[in-house]
């Protein structure tokens, strides 16, 4: 189920609490790149770097309120959920577990230390720590917070809300999909402002479960090897999220590591945003269907900036 209006506007109230929305520019030079009219909702520009903070905010909230304060929380992470939950969690003073794969981001690991979170590496991709997470959070007698809720999904709805109210008319929104809580809460602020704004989620080439299950109607597992999109690397859709994806998105574009790579350029050389590889990824989609885009005002979602150094610099530093 949806949030509501309400719903929306009571999220926004505390996020902002604690941070201010997030900038909407348009930056001409995109703009002449893609050949029409386009925005970009910057949330990179949050106190982690990524949207995912939004619904952490809120789900924390809601906790507070309920009936029995935990022990401590536990979940799994390629990083940008997993800070969103150590900042959260942080103001609550509750102690976060978060269980990661081997191999992942060391800045993102570096962050959500620092933030006050306990790391535990397992596996080799995001799902087997999905699944070991919440066999550690029975033994250790902890609170799960799962990647996709509607507490989630009703916070990081909150960005879409600021960029509906302060960009009028917006024909089609580009939103990368990691586990869906991101293209979800657009749908839910697109709906509970009575828009009729096209959305196109956007998934890695090399990670395109979303995309065989939004065909297929149904959820379909497919491995995720993207080197550079972490944050779109989901091997097992949720279903809930692909419920509401397939009744709310007009179609799904996958974009490969090169047309990501390239996009990330264009936003550095454009704008001078960093982004990460799932952060560029609307970007990578807009260019791939620009054809079809003239005429029409364009937002992309700037999901995020959270990439190390090393493989920035290796992106940024290409000649093409």
């Amino acid at each position: 189920m949806q949030p509501t209006r309400a719903e929306i506007e009571t999220a926004c109230s505390t996020v902002h609490a604690v941070m201010p929305p997030t900038p909407q520019y348009r930056w001409p030079l995109l703009c002449e790149r893609l050949g029409t009219d386009v925005w970009v909702k910057h949330e990179n520009h949050t106190p982690v770097g990524a949207f995912k903070v939004r619904g952490g905010l809120v789900y924390f909230e809601r906790l507070a309120r309920s009936a029995e304060r935990p022990a401590g929380v536990i979940a799994a992470t390629r990083g940008n959920h997993g800070q969103s939950i150590a900042f959260a969690a942080a103001r609550h003073s509750l102690p976060a577990s978060l269980v990661i794969p081997h191999g992942n981001s060391r800045e993102k690991n570096a962050a959500m230390r620092a933030l006050g979170a306990e790391l535990i590496e397992h596996g080799d991709d995001f799902q087997t720590a999905l699944e070991y997470a919440a066999d550690l959070a029975g033994a250790r007698q902890l609170h799960w917070v799962p990647s996709f809720h509607p507490a989630l999904v009703t916070g990081v709805a909150t960005y879409a809300w600021e960029l509906f109210n302060a960009v009028a008319d917006i024909d089609i929104a580009y939103v990368p999909i990691g586990l869906g809580s991101g293209i979800c809460g657009m749908a839910a602020a697109r709906d509970a402002l009575g828009l009729k704004t096209e959305l196109v989620g956007v998934v890695s080439a090399h990670a395109p479960a979303y995309a065989r299950s939004f065909a297929a109607g149904a959820p379909v597992d497919h491995p995720a090897d993207t080197e550079l999109a972490d944050g779109m690397a989901c091997r097992t859709p949720n279903p809930e999220a692909l419920e509401i994806i397939r009744r709310s998105v007009d179609h799904i574009v996958e974009v490969s590591d090169d047309e990501v790579r390239r996009a990330m350029r264009l936003l550095f050389e454009s704008t001078h945003n960093v982004a990460e590889g799932a952060g560029a990824a609307a970007m990578a989609a807009a260019m791939q269907e620009r054809t079809r885009l003239r005429g029409r005002r364009v937002a992309v979602v700037l999901s995020g900036g959270n990439v190390d150094r090393p493989l920035f610099a290796d992106v940024i530093g290409a000649d093409s």
